[in-house]
């Protein structure tokens, strides 16, 4: 079903408040976390050193190009022991300071970075870099102590910069993005280098560069590596898009072109959105800040859908890109919480904390009802490094219990004899052979700071910065001495402005002392994915007031409804993009089984749309085949899920339109006459679709279209509306309706103002035209209404049916729309959900004003009866084509 998109904001005390955990039971969850780190790392030292990874199932290394070829995975493997030097700082977190020696020296005497193999830029600078750097910044930190590495001589950061120098010739491109791999050996653009030819990389690919580079030049005095990470983030925010500040997915790096316009925080653009923050952080450069903030003010307004976080397109971002969420994105509530910005973390983590207890780890992807979309899980660590950050924000002891389901599932379901092995599908549990040195390199720093105390520690975690590997960069590189040359693409139009530095990293220490607060933002986010009231109904004095509200009777036009609505602190927040979603304030109540029956009303909203929500239905055509139209005008037009289904009729339903009265057809037909044996033009709002159907029905309409009172909305720019029923068996309604966005409707009225009869067919798709008709058409002829610019509408419409299937939905009756928008701004339309179907009856379309100027030498023309139709239609689509090229190009950069 589509997503169920509403913020039960539930302030209300309905249950008591998470007991804190016992110091002895945290000392039994971090001794348990040391024993499991033991468990996988033992077992990649005993069976898979010196290989790059251990393969848990087979208990051997995973030696590239001796095993058969996982394609893009195996980029990240170089025969440099990827995870040993992957888990370097991790050894010194967990106090293993004499293994960590150990390793050191393996490390030194072992490990070779000049091997003829094409890498990852990405992953080798984020695990090899990264690991190099934090083991060195370890190694320095214990020299300093007097005890330990006392024989250190900076062998590591010179590996470092061995590497680093071997990961340049990557940036030699136009543009400064990086080739996204590169030869150790020859570099790239080479015969022997058997890369180079590559055009695109992703967003973070070029983006995560900046903390390990600069890192690398002020530990070593060498500016050459910063500068090349500075030039490819100001490229990228160059090339951002200047409307939405949004970056696509993919970018070609020598034009600059974006390859995949869709944006979100997850895969392809996720770290570096992180490393924008973190530069910051470490570097102190306002610059990143200022950027940082600007693309978070967008991804909230766009993206963010609390609790979801939905990608969308850049040029048009009120249009949702796909249906479902990758697990990458679940570090992102811990960046924001280094943002400060703390309820939406919240309420994502625990949107991410319900799925992961639904199916034991989080699914590599998830659809916007939370069921499996990809079944993998390499066992990823970004949701245990957002439950860390937020237990260092709130102290709530709620997110240790998670590290302990984190734990938990670990053991029971991904730990092997020789190691964890990554789950290939986590609805039956079946194990890959395979253990990425990520598992080593943040799991369990994440999970060890999550239980551990202060004095477990041994140096302050608050002196340095994570990478998104999770490496520990030291926060004095700010001030180490650095080229002052470096260039910055600072312009005037970048003058920093203090507003974008509110709320902006905050300490990390506790911000919220009242552990209420975060629960009372789980509280509902809970609900919303179990699908399902943990309450039970509250005891009712028998006479003691009226039945509660049913979800299935609601109607948003009833004010007595409404009235109920406020009483059970139930009400309708109008979003930016137009749609509305209920929100339920338990405070808000008039009483505590007010409330309940609140949480109960949202529980079956949630449960209708559900029910409700069949099986997506194709487009249907209505066809204006009176003259002088003859069928060349095709408008697409969405289906409804009751009434005639016109895929199973050969001929279609013809007839005459009329206005019916009222407009909203939300009572009885009152000129019944005039609609009798016509096909009805309604008006959206004010009540059910089904409603309206049976109304026309009863005055004796043929059919009916349903017209959207939102002005600017349009099929070319808009995903398919999908009308649904009202909660209640509508075998009763015989006829067909259709509906039409405001843009195609306004053609349709256009017409009948200017004809007064105009004649339409209603069918699943255009019919062809008579040989008699064409010989009619051929006497007033006019170019304006060509069929070409109507049928390429219908296929993309097609196309995108397949994307918004399961598109984010609120349980919103009668109450989702369009708002308006301007001509650059396409609306976030979605499949309706079933249970409603009115927008707000204040927003009435003024029939009576003209939609375009008419052209005042068209009496010219040969056929006066055709051409003050034709001249207006075509005006009023010809700002479609430039719209529809854009949208069709969307379609192409969908995977």
């Amino acid at each position: 079903m589509p997503a169920v998109l509403f913020c039960l904001m539930l302030l209300g005390a309905l249950c008591s408040l998470g007991q804190a955990m016992s110091r002895e039971e945290k000392h039994r969850l971090r001794n348990q976390v040391i024993e499991m780190f033991d468990h996988a790392y033992q077992n990649y030292m005993d069976h898979a050193y010196p290989a790059d990874e251990l393969m848990p199932l087979t208990c051997r290394g995973r030696v590239r190009g001796l095993e058969p070829s996982r394609g893009d995975v195996d980029d990240a493997l170089g025969k440099f022991s990827l995870t040993l030097i992957d888990t370097l700082d991790t050894l010194v977190l967990l106090n293993k300071t004499t293994e960590f020696e150990a390793a050191v020296r393996r490390v030194l005497s072992d490990v070779r970075l000049d091997n003829d193999i094409v890498v990852s830029v990405f992953e080798t600078n984020i695990r090899v870099l990264g690991g190099l750097l934090g083991g060195h910044s370890m190694a320095v930190m214990l020299k300093d102590g007097g005890q330990h590495m006392q024989w250190y001589q900076d062998e590591l950061l010179h590996m470092a910069k061995d590497l680093g120098l071997r990961l340049l010739p990557a940036f030699n491109t136009s543009s400064g993005l990086p080739y996204p791999r590169v030869n150790l050996k020859y570099g790239v653009r080479g015969p022997e280098t058997r890369t180079g030819t590559e055009t695109d990389t992703c967003t973070a690919c070029a983006g995560t560069i900046i903390l390990e580079f600069a890192a690398l030049s002020r530990f070593t005095g060498d500016p050459v590596f910063e500068a090349h990470a500075r030039r490819a983030l100001d490229f990228l925010w160059e090339k951002r898009q200047r409307n939405s500040n949004l970056v696509g997915t993919t970018i070609n790096i020598h034009s600059g072109e974006w390859v995949r316009r869709d944006s979100g925080v997850g895969a392809g653009i996720d770290s570096y959105y992180e490393y924008l923050l973190k530069a910051y952080i470490l570097l102190g450069d306002d610059l990143f800040l200022q950027r940082f903030n600007i693309h978070y003010a967008s991804i909230m307004k766009y993206i963010s859908q609390p609790p979801l976080l939905l990608d969308v397109h850049i040029h048009k971002p009120l249009l949702p890109a796909r249906t479902w969420m990758d697990s990458l994105l679940a570090f992102f509530p811990g960046l924001q919480v280094l943002k400060g910005d703390i309820r939406p973390a919240i309420e994502t983590h625990e949107m991410l904390y319900q799925v992961t207890k639904k199916h034991n780890f989080l699914p590599e992807a998830f659809t916007t009802d939370f069921r499996v979309h990809w079944a993998q899980h390499p066992l990823r660590p970004e949701f245990a490094e957002s439950t860390y950050f937020l237990y260092k924000a709130t102290g709530d002891p709620y997110y240790l219990e998670a590290g302990r389901t984190i734990l938990d599932n670990l053991n029971r379901f991904a730990r092997v004899p020789c190691g964890f092995a990554a789950m290939k599908d986590v609805r039956t549990g079946s194990h890959e052979d395979r253990m990425d040195s990520f598992f080593l390199a943040e799991m369990f720093k994440y999970l060890f700071l999550l239980f551990a105390d202060t004095e477990d520690l041994p140096f302050d975690v608050e002196d340095y910065v994570f990478t998104t590997e999770a490496h520990l960069l030291p926060l004095s590189l700010s001030t180490a001495p650095h080229s002052s040359s470096i260039p910055t693409n600072r312009t005037s139009e970048e003058e920093l402005d203090d507003s974008n530095f509110d709320w902006t990293c905050p300490n990390t220490r506790l911000l919220f002392p009242d552990p209420a607060f975060p629960r009372n933002l789980r509280e509902p986010i809970r609900s919303a994915v179990d699908k399902s009231c943990p309450r039970p109904a509250p005891y009712r004095e028998p006479g003691m007031g009226r039945p509660p509200l049913r979800a299935q009777d609601f109607m948003a036009n009833n004010p007595e409804h409404l009235e109920l609505l406020r009483r059970m602190g139930v009400s309708l927040i109008h979003l930016k993009d137009g749609r509305v979603q209920l929100v339920q304030h338990a405070t808000q109540a008039v009483s505590a089984v007010a409330a309940e029956d609140g949480v109960r009303f949202m529980q079956e909203m949630m449960e209708l749309s559900s029910q409700q929500q069949k099986e997506q239905l194709p487009p249907r055509a209505i066809q204006i085949v009176s003259h002088p139209f003859f069928g060349r005008v095709v408008l697409t037009a969405g289906p409804a899920q009751f009434g005639t289904d016109l895929s199973k009729s050969s001929t279609g339903v013809r007839g005459f339109v009329t206005v019916a009265e009222p407009y909203s057809g939300c009572t009885e037909i009152t000129n019944a006459e005039y609609v009798q044996g016509h096909i009805a033009l309604l008006q959206r709002g004010q009540c059910m679709f089904a409603e309206k159907a049976r109304h026309i029905q009863k005055a004796g309409a043929i059919g009916g279209i349903v017209i959207d009172d939102n002005e600017g909305s349009s099929s070319d720019t808009a995903p398919l509306f999908q009308m649904a029923g009202d909660g209640r068996s509508t075998d009763d309604i015989t006829l067909p309706l259709l509906f039409l966005f405001h843009k195609e409707g306004n053609i349709l009225l256009e017409a009948l103002k200017e004809y007064r009869e105009v004649e339409v067919l209603l069918s699943d798709k255009a019919r062809d035209r008579g040989v008699d008709v064409q010989e009619a058409e051929e006497d007033c002829l006019t170019e304006a209404t060509t069929p070409t610019s109507f049928e390429p509408v219908s296929q993309s419409q097609m196309s995108t049916l397949e994307q918004d299937e399961l598109a984010p939905e609120e349980v919103t009756p009668s109450q989702e729309e369009v708002s308006p928008v301007d001509q650059d701004t396409s609306p976030a339309e979605e499949v309706r959900p079933p249970e409603e179907e009115a927008s707000p009856a204040e927003a009435e379309a003024d029939l009576s004003q003209p939609k375009e100027e008419r052209d005042s030498e068209k009496t010219e023309e040969p056929e006066g009866d055709t051409d003050s139709s034709s001249q207006s239609v075509d005006e009023l689509l010809a700002d479609w084509r430039e719209d529809l090229e854009a949208f069709q190009q969307m379609e192409k950069d969908e995977l």
